[in-house]
């Protein structure tokens, strides 16, 4: 930039883009001091190098801009865990199945986790079992991305939602609520005439 560029000539480019063509570098700090801009160096690899007349200052801030919204735009990945025994009762199954149906619901992928103790170990069909049939429960809201497999004393699958699952769920994140309050309207409605 300005007085650090080391070239002796450089190809111009004038502030609203157009060619100013090949000229020395001190005619180049010249135009840029008379029009109060900053010579930016572009293309330094080029033959000669290309040079840019603007505000860098604004350059910068505008870059940020850009940057910081294409990090807003995003979509961050989140992963839940669900932590389950090979001998989990049914009620206590249930509980479990109906956190990951919510968690895929919400656009959140899932890592099942099979915990074995002691003897547990040497039965991990019981854990392939119960892995296999929450694979068939939750089909309709989320896949298996990550199959099941042994790591140590743990069995590991990871599901995902399905891609309308995640669209529901920023659909649902950005809404204003005004549908909701319309749903709750028509309950309370059809709650009072059922009464009556």
């Amino acid at each position: 930039m300005n007085d650090q560029i080391r070239a002796r000539e450089v190809r111009l480019v004038g502030p609203e883009g157009e060619q100013v063509g090949i000229v020395p570098l001190e005619r180049a700090l010249q135009l840029a001091a008379d029009v109060d801009l900053d010579l930016v160096e572009v293309a330094p690899m080029a033959r000669p190098p290309v040079c840019k007349l603007m505000d860098f200052g604004k350059f910068k801030y505008e870059s940020a801009l850009k940057a910081r919204e294409a990090r807003r735009n995003q979509q961050q990945t989140v992963i839940k865990e669900m932590k389950l025994r090979p001998k989990i009762d049914s009620h206590d199954y249930e509980t479990k199945k109906g956190h990951v149906v919510r968690f895929l619901k919400a656009g959140d992928k899932v890592k099942v986790t099979i915990m074995f103790r002691g003897r547990e170990q040497s039965r991990p069909e019981l854990g392939f079992r119960l892995l296999r049939k929450l694979e068939e429960e939750v089909a309709e809201v989320g896949f298996v991305e990550s199959s099941a497999k042994q790591d140590g004393r743990n069995m590991i699958m990871v599901l995902a939602p399905h891609r309308s699952a995640k669209l529901a769920a920023r659909k649902g994140d950005e809404g204003t609520g005004a549908e909701g309050d319309e749903a709750l309207a028509e309950g309370a409605v059809a709650e009072s005439s059922a009464q009556a």
